[in-house]
């Protein structure tokens, strides 16, 4: 069973299926995971940024596995656990660019399909229900306003000690919704039959009840 969730950043994607997986026993599939190993493989060759040739090539050889456990996730590429190396800050000052290459981004599709196979998955991002899986059982788009996703980002950074406004992190939420919008490759994108949740007046325990009534009712 394959569900999707896209929506704009701050919605609360990533924790509601980190929810789920946790409840249901779902792999919550990060997409991200893929760019970020092949991203990690042009490092490690020494590759530049606009040496797309020799990035497709990484891209079209490379051999990705999560193997879904109680506590974490734990990412395979070729043969190596990399969970933590595709973390650092090296993999992720480049893997914007990576993933911005259209043949990388097609061939990862293929690898996000393959990892869902014989699975319960739980997915979120920008184009999940309408590039990534299209035929997903359940697609959810989830959306709130502008002002309660910015707040939610500014407690988030008041947390971790990052110095910002609220009226900063605002214009960053508006900024990136625009952006995430017009993108040439995986912009984001609201699925025709897609089921929207507003989260705006809604606790996240809220909006994971609401999926998973979804679920329990297509398992019907």
């Amino acid at each position: 069973m394959i569900v999707a969730v896209d929506g704009p950043a701050g919605s609360g994607k990533g924790t509601v299926t980190k929810m789920i997986e946790k409840e249901l026993g779902f792999l919550n599939l990060d997409t991200g995971i893929t760019y970020r190993c092949v991203a990690l493989e042009v490092l490690r060759k020494g590759l530049k940024l606009d040496d797309e040739r020799n990035i497709i090539e990484i891209a079209n050889n490379i051999d990705i596995k999560i193997n879904n456990t109680i506590d974490k996730d734990i990412v395979i590429l070729n043969g190596e656990n990399v969970t933590d190396k595709i973390r650092t800050k090296e993999v992720t000052a480049v893997v914007s660019q990576v993933s911005s290459i259209i043949a990388v981004r097609e061939k990862m599709v293929q690898v996000q399909r393959n990892l869902a196979k014989g699975k319960n998955v739980i997915v979120e991002g920008r184009d999940i229900g309408t590039v990534v899986f299209p035929n997903a059982d359940i697609k959810i788009y989830l959306d709130a306003s502008e002002e309660v996703r910015a707040q939610r980002r500014y407690a988030e950074n008041m947390q971790n000690g990052i110095d910002m406004t609220y009226e900063e992190v605002l214009e960053n939420v508006k900024m990136r919704d625009y952006n995430d919008m017009h993108k040439k490759v995986g912009a984001l994108k609201k699925a025709e039959d897609a089921i929207i949740i507003d989260s705006t007046d809604l606790t996240i325990d809220e909006v994971v009840e609401k999926i998973k009534n979804r679920i329990k009712m297509f398992k019907k």
